[in-house]
């Protein structure tokens, strides 16, 4: 059994002091350390060390004998390893995931005390048991009637690793309160993961009773433990996920029964009693110790659900009141009680006892309305840079919090606004704009809607591309000027024939693209840019500069012509006035021309490319430096490959299924030739009957679109004169050119079952079920030897018998 270790205390004058109704001085860690408490830390006893070990910190001096302005103390011969220490900045623990300071239903504790580490002692390794720590404070209860309480209320949470021990030897975590040395058994509770006691004779191996740990709230973390597997003989033991963890939970216990007496309360966290497994826990104290105090919300928000509690008293009975039209959700035999709120203001009172001490305590409640958050108005559009937006949050009720901000809709920055009205100023990006409200402190916070301010970026004007441009008189294509490099939209074009006085466009262009035509002058040209509300700009200008020269003249037919596969299409062209032309693309083309005009040149090429394929053909005119571009658009259609099944063998009058298919599903009218024996030619699967007068007959099925683009293919039928069977050979010759594949002949075979081939051992060489496959002569790739070879062969006619042959084949080299 565990055990509280004899501890001997050295107190100061001061500590012996009768205290007032406060709470005594740095229970509660105020001071940020240690002093006014004692500690000790040590190894629990076993074998080798039947009283075990320990070290003693008293409270008259400080390091390294004393606790006075003393924070952290190490673990028992860890000099390198905390294992008593006062917490003044909350973290998260990592195995239990909780604060390291508690924040419990409101009330914020200021600091703890962190009993324990992960550090373990293998009792087989030093002889040594599990670490001990411990502090304790010697409260003198003040001497005010016993009828009123004197409470100490303190939180705990925890983390324990599973030793699979019996629950006595487990790790743990305890608060031991003595009126002199007595232990009073209803304040002295003791934490620990239990189990079902059912250890083996080496102490380990017990069954954890998980549903008696989840039910006191400790969970497994999700971390595994930072030790190996003390219990394992495997040097690289694994590390087992066996750490247990426990939230914060409080508990209180009333004093008054000892007014003018001395009592001692102790906090200790204990490994194992083997050693190999940790304990730690966290210890927070409240600096207020009269009497019961109901931790919730004073304004409840109606209809919401809300949770009150009061600390735990060991064993104790528990009873609330609420206000009339309020209904209990859980909790009304527990220290931590959820109602749902009604309408009504009202009292709440709790009152909690064993065999200790009698608590009660009253709050009074009012009802608030929920939130509502309201909207955000002051949408607004400006120019990046100096720019105002006022914005205002309307029907709201309730408190603003404070303001958020988005640029992308998804990720919030906060503002510290918490009045309804603000004003944007001088924003670079479109931003949203919320409200954060509540109404009372237990009602939800609620978003409001979103008030959006759009911010345009500056306008840019951009270039004109190309910047300077020649135009051939009677020029109407190819002369395209496009902006480049602009930020906002066009609001128009302007021309000019000086580059000083501009004309807008009429009617209004808005395109970023212009086609020159028609002009009798030399022009400039420009655009007119405006991003949002933010002031225009102008693009550079453009210039364009008219030749006498003329454009070239030609007409070109036909522009998109679709051809089938392999077929040619005619590219035809008139030049009216040129001097000289070229095509863009002249494989596979022909009778395109020598490039030169001789007075009216009249072009008849043709083209015959397999697929699609743009041919341009570029007229020039002597003077003139522009091209004027004719194309032409060929069409093809993919080439039509229809499959009509591999040649094939039947017996006279059997019934043979064709099935032809095609990769072009447009290619969906059919026709076989000659259409001997078939019962429908225009079909993509007909059935042929082939009679004793024909041995062998040749088909060819064509499939053709709408537009007569078309593919073909045969298929060879042999007619046998024959019942259906098959047909054996009786030698080979593999590797060689002829002959070199050993395989069956089936006809009127509707179901082929199966081909195998054994050699004179009785070993399967080859098998298949598909007919047409064959033996090569090879096993794992290598030609066998000359020999004789066992074959068995079966297969179902089209009339249903089963057809069964096996006999001998020689292998010839």
């Amino acid at each position: 059994m565990k055990f509280l270790l004899p501890i001997v205390f050295f107190l100061s004058g001061y500590d012996l002091l009768a205290q007032t109704q406060s709470c005594p001085i740095n229970s509660n860690f105020s001071i940020g350390d240690l002093t006014h408490w004692s500690a000790f830390i040590g190894i629990l006893p076993n074998q080798n060390f039947p009283k075990g070990d320990t070290v003693f910190y008293d409270t008259t001096s400080g390091p390294p004998n004393g606790t006075i302005g003393v924070s952290s103390f190490t673990e028992y011969n860890l000099p390198s390893v905390i294992g008593i220490q006062v917490i003044n900045n909350s973290s998260t623990d990592y195995w239990g995931g909780f604060a390291t300071i508690p924040t419990i239903n409101g009330y914020r504790y200021q600091r703890s005390v962190k009993l324990g580490s992960t550090a373990i002692s293998r009792s087989g390794g030093n002889g040594q048991g599990g670490y001990v720590r411990a502090i304790s404070y010697r409260i003198s209860v003040p001497t005010s009637p016993v009828s009123q309480p004197y409470t100490m209320t303190y939180a705990y949470a925890m983390v324990l690793e599973n030793g699979t021990h019996n629950s006595n030897q487990q790790p743990l975590f305890k608060a031991t309160l003595k009126v002199r040395d007595s232990i009073v058994s209803c304040a002295s509770p003791k934490y620990y993961l239990p189990t079902r006691d059912n250890a083996d004779s080496r102490g380990s191996g017990a069954t954890l009773d998980t549903a008696a740990a989840e039910k006191q709230g400790i969970f497994l973390s999700k971390y595994a433990s930072p030790n190996a597997n003390p219990n394992s003989q495997n040097p690289n033991a694994e590390h087992l996920y066996d750490v247990w963890a426990k939230g914060w939970a409080e508990v209180t216990f009333d004093l008054s029964p000892y007014r003018g007496q001395t009592v001692t309360l102790t906090f200790e966290a204990d490994n194992c009693e083997p050693g190999g497994h940790f304990a730690y826990a966290y210890v927070a104290l409240r600096s207020d110790c009269d009497g019961l105090i109901i931790s919730g919300p004073i304004e409840a928000c109606r209809n919401s659900t809300l949770t009150y509690s009061i600390p735990a008293l060991t064993g104790a009975a528990y009873q609330w009141t609420i206000p009339s039209d309020w209904s209990i959700v859980s909790g009304a035999d527990s220290n931590i009680l959820k109602v749902k709120v009604g309408v009504n203001n009202g009292e709440i009172t709790a009152m909690e006892s064993n065999s200790c001490a009698i608590l009660k305590d009253t709050i009074k409640v009012v009802t608030t309305l929920p939130t509502i958050a309201g909207e955000m108005t002051g949408n607004n559009e400006v120019c990046t840079g100096t720019n105002n937006s006022p914005l205002l949050l309307g029907d709201y009720r309730g408190n603003v919090l404070g303001w958020q901000t988005s640029t992308d809709g998804i990720n919030w920055s906060s503002l510290s606004i918490t009045t309804p009205a603000y004003t944007a100023q001088n924003l670079t990006a479109t931003t949203d704009f919320r409200a954060l409200v509540q109404n009372g402190e237990s009602c939800d916070i609620d978003t409001s809607t979103a008030a959006t301010v759009r911010v345009d970026p500056q306008s840019v004007g951009g270039t004109l591309n190309p910047s300077d441009m020649v135009f051939c008189t009677g020029q109407f294509k190819d002369a395209i000027l496009t902006l480049q490099g602009h930020v906002g939209n066009v609001s128009n074009w302007q021309s000019s024939p000086d580059g000083v006085n501009w004309t807008d466009f009429a009617p209004v262009l808005t395109d970023t693209s212009y086609n020159v035509v028609g002009i009798t002058s030399s022009r400039r040209y420009r655009t007119i840019v405006k991003s949002g509300v933010c002031p225009s700009d102008i693009s550079a200008a453009a210039a364009v500069n008219l030749l006498t020269a003329k454009f070239p003249q030609a007409v070109a037919a036909p522009a998109d012509t679709p051809i089938c596969y392999g077929a040619t299409a005619p590219l035809n062209a008139y030049i009216t006035l040129g001097t000289s032309y070229s095509w863009s693309n002249t494989e596979p083309l022909t009778n395109q021309g020598d490039g030169i005009v001789n007075g009216t040149a009249a072009i008849h090429a043709l083209a015959t490319p397999l697929q699609s394929t743009i041919y341009v053909l570029s007229v020039m005119n002597s003077g003139c430096p522009n091209p004027l571009r004719d194309t032409f658009m060929i069409h093809v259609h993919q080439k039509i490959v229809v499959d009509a099944g591999h040649d094939t063998a039947v017996v006279f009058n059997q019934p043979l299924q064709l099935n032809a298919s095609s990769n072009d599903t447009t290619a969906n009218f059919w026709s076989w030739a000659p259409t001997t024996g078939l019962d429908d030619p225009y079909i993509h699967n007909p059935v042929a009957i082939l009679g004793p007068s024909i041995d062998s007959i040749r088909y060819v099925v064509t499939a053709s679109t709408e537009v007569n683009c078309y593919g073909s293919a045969t298929i060879l039928v042999k007619v046998f004169k024959t019942l259906p069977d098959i047909f054996v050979p009786s030698a080979f010759t593999p590797g060689g050119t002829a002959n070199n594949v050993f395989r069956p002949v089936p006809v009127g075979i509707a179901t082929f079952d199966y081909f195998r081939v054994y050699n004179r051992y009785g070993q399967l060489v080859f098998s298949t079920s598909q007919a047409g496959r064959g033996w090569d002569g090879r096993v794992n790739g290598r030609l066998q030897d000359p020999g004789t070879f066992v074959w068995m062969v079966s297969g179902i006619s089209y009339q249903g018998k089963t057809i069964f042959h096996k006999g001998t084949v020689i292998l010839v080299r």
